[in-house]
């Protein structure tokens, strides 16, 4: 009897949005179907240390951290392409220090080093499938300037922005004042350029507050980004499945913010911090989001967003899943591009379910389309089977180097 596939759902890591992405490998884990799938959690710290075990599933093991470590086993992959095997940290003295063998990994990550290539860098090297974008794409969809550039360079509608590195802010901070105020005015919008989950944003009005935002988003990334901010927004969301080359879209939401920008805690407690009705209320990630599925809006503005939403994710080289984030400006019924999420929250399933797909159908695709990609990759050439070495080097160093 055939053994059934191995899925590393890898989550966690060195980022701000550690914790929102234990809640999306939770939720991911249980939609999995246990029938054709097995499934070996693994969480990196916000250290970056890596464990596995079966307590890494359930989200109130979180609450005391040490504990879970100490039920865990910790855990590596060696960066050696077509070792596909998770080994020990403590090797045993006897037999083998081989915890588990992956068929294709599923990244449930968000953030600065995760979502941004640093990680998918890292299972390249290994050869090992993985569900979502590649380096190229997440790397670039995560940095909300290259995005933008990318975009804009293919005909998607941006929001007008101005950019800078922290280098330049302490050097000319009013030299810098003075380009935003002269290209955008006020009020703005003040963002990190390479963070998720509206961590460090923040809406600003005058100068003072534009000095305050930008000492505050320094601390986040080394580049920054300013843009216009859309006093009648209407905000409005729409995942995107498939590969690089044929995708559909999902459809639309409505997120329902609780003030002039979407909020950590609109997004991840249901409007803030003590819940929609005050006292306790447990996260459940993207899915706490107060929302209007479907976004209800007229014909031609969800046909645009819907269109302009697979053009984002071809133009960007995507593969797996990914939400786009639309602002409209009811002002004049503009509608831009805001950002795209390589590996969204809760994987957007709650888009998908709606569009009549279910979190265990979707999670299939993923790794459909993971494995997909790893034969496509196969067909391409990575290096040349000849040896120069075996042949005369001309120029300069080879002449020199060369004994006759």
């Amino acid at each position: 009897m055939k053994s059934k596939i191995n899925v590393g759902v890898i989550f966690g890591g060195r980022s701000v949005e550690n914790e929102i992405s234990v809640l999306t490998a939770i939720q991911a884990m249980e939609a999995i179907n246990t029938e054709k799938y097995d499934i070996t959690p693994i969480y990196i710290t916000k250290e970056g240390r890596w464990y596995t075990g079966a307590a890494l599933r359930d989200s109130k093991n979180y609450k005391n951290m040490e504990s879970l470590y100490a039920s865990c086993e910790e855990v590596y992959l060696r960066p050696i392409y077509g070792d596909n095997h998770l080994y020990k940290v403590r090797k045993p003295l006897f037999g083998s220090d081989v915890v588990a063998t992956l068929d294709v990994i599923l990244p449930a990550l968000h953030g600065t080093n995760c979502e941004d290539g640093s990680f998918q860098g890292t299972i390249e090297m290994t050869g090992i499938p993985y569900a979502g974008c590649n380096v190229l794409a997440s790397a670039n969809g995560m940095d909300k300037i290259t995005m933008k550039m990318v975009l804009a360079a293919s005909g998607i509608p941006v929001i007008d922005y101005v950019w800078f590195s922290d280098k330049e802010w302490f050097a000319s901070e009013d030299g810098t004042i003075k380009r935003v105020e002269e290209k955008l005015g006020y009020p703005v919008i003040v963002k990190p350029a390479d963070s998720g989950s509206s961590v460090g944003i923040k809406a600003v009005h005058n100068r003072e507050e534009l000095r305050e935002a930008v000492e505050n988003a320094i601390s986040y990334s080394k580049r920054i980004i300013v843009e216009h901010l859309v006093e009648q927004l209407k905000e409005i969301n729409c995942s995107v499945l498939g590969n690089y080359y044929e995708c559909e879209a999902s459809v639309c939401e409505a997120p329902i913010r609780s003030g002039e920008i979407l909020s950590y805690e609109d997004k991840y407690l249901g409007g803030g911090k003590g819940g929609a009705k005050g006292g306790v209320k447990e996260s459940r990630g993207m899915h706490s989001t107060v929302r209007e599925i479907p976004a209800r809006l007229p014909e031609e503005q969800t046909t645009f967003i819907r269109t302009k939403a697979v053009e984002t994710f071809k133009a960007l080289a995507c593969d797996g899943v990914a939400r786009i984030d639309f602002m409209i400006d009811e002002k004049d019924n503009a509608i831009y591009v805001n950002e795209i999420n390589t590996i969204p929250g809760s994987l957007s399933f709650y888009l998908w379910e709606a569009t009549g797909l279910s979190f265990e159908g979707l999670v299939e695709r993923l790794i459909e389309i993971a494995f997909s990609r790893k034969r496509d990759s196969s067909f391409k050439t990575t290096s040349y089977k000849e040896n120069i070495f075996n042949y005369s080097l001309g120029g300069a160093k080879g002449a020199k180097g060369a004994k006759r």
